[in-house]
């Protein structure tokens, strides 16, 4: 295996470690905050280095503030009222003839 090789792995390796993060993000924004609060409370004890309590610090989510303006979706009411029902109505088929 040449330079070249070792270095083209690596590079589709970064690339599809951050497509896969961006992914889980996207499609599972709960199950990653809980995770990403998880790495970053294991990460900031007592004791670790100062760089790895810094890192743990930087990966801590934002806490939702709690206010239903912020979309933080905390409340269970972000986004628009549901539509009320109104009372049905028959269908009418007209014919083509």
């Amino acid at each position: 295996m040449n330079t070249f090789q070792i270095v083209q792995a690596a590079i589709i390796g970064v690339a599809v470690l951050v497509s896969a993060y961006v992914a889980f993000r996207k499609l599972l924004p709960k199950t990653s905050t809980r995770v990403m609060a998880g790495v970053s409370a294991s990460l900031n004890h007592d004791g670790r280095p100062a760089f790895v309590r810094s890192l743990g610090r930087k990966l801590q989510p934002a806490s939702a503030s709690g206010s239903c303006g912020d979309g933080c979706d905390s409340c269970n009411s972000c986004g628009p009222a549901p539509a009320t029902r109104t009372d049905a109505q028959p269908l009418t088929f007209k014919s083509r003839h």
